[in-house]
């Protein structure tokens, strides 16, 4: 493991304030070490994060991610909207490994490293390595995740197009989302841990007759 890696001991340690008491197989940590090892080794050759530290990124992306899928609840399909690295469809991956997860990201070279994490962590999930708006007009997924993407109004919107039940959006206290209408109901912000203003967002959709 390179010496600016971190071993899976340390990474359990940098995650438990995302975790708390949950029950998460020691093998995640693991797996999350290698997942590290990767994105540093082609961070070197391409920008798949702006974050260098190991540490920040075993914080602000596993562990954010981690933090969203232990909200994700009952859930049997899950879109990862402009994937980028793999955050947090990969890590929910590991989190919910019977989880059919799709990581959709349309710029090519990020989609090689997706495949490339997958395989290294002899994963089931699949890539969508084009654009989210190009996938079959009827494919919908129970669960729509998102973080950082761009264009996010034209992104949210597509989620609520693609999410048959719910919609997870990691994202800022003071964000908005006009394009989820009123098909989807967003509730009560859940506060990021080490984090003075991002917060999960869930969006459940609104059901006929179901008030608003």
């Amino acid at each position: 493991m390179p010496t600016n890696s971190l071993t899976p001991e340390a990474i359990a340690k940098l995650l438990q304030p995302y975790i708390g008491a949950a029950a998460v197989p020691p093998e995640i940590y693991r797996q999350l070490a290698s997942y590290l090892q990767l994105i540093l080794k082609w961070t070197s050759r391409l920008n798949l994060t702006s974050i260098r530290k190991p540490e920040e990124i075993v914080q602000r992306h596993f562990g954010e991610s981690l933090f969203a899928g232990l909200h994700l609840g009952p859930c049997d399909s899950l879109l990862d909207l402009g994937s980028g690295a793999g955050f947090p469809g990969i890590p929910i991956q590991l989190l919910r490994p019977e989880l059919p997860v799709t990581l959709a990201e349309s710029r090519t070279r990020k989609a090689a490293f997706l495949r490339e994490a997958i395989r290294t962590l002899n994963l089931k999930t699949e890539v969508w390595a084009h654009r989210a708006e190009a996938m079959p007009e009827n494919q919908r997924l129970h669960t729509v995740a998102l973080r950082a993407v761009d264009e996010m109004d034209s992104a949210v919107a597509e989620a609520a197009r693609r999410a048959e039940e719910k919609i997870l959006i990691l994202g800022t206290r003071d964000a908005r989302y006009p394009t989820l209408t009123n098909r989807f109901q967003l509730e009560k912000p859940i506060p990021l841990p080490n984090s003075s203003e991002g917060v999960l967002w869930i969006a459940q959709r609104v059901r006929s007759g179901a008030a608003l």
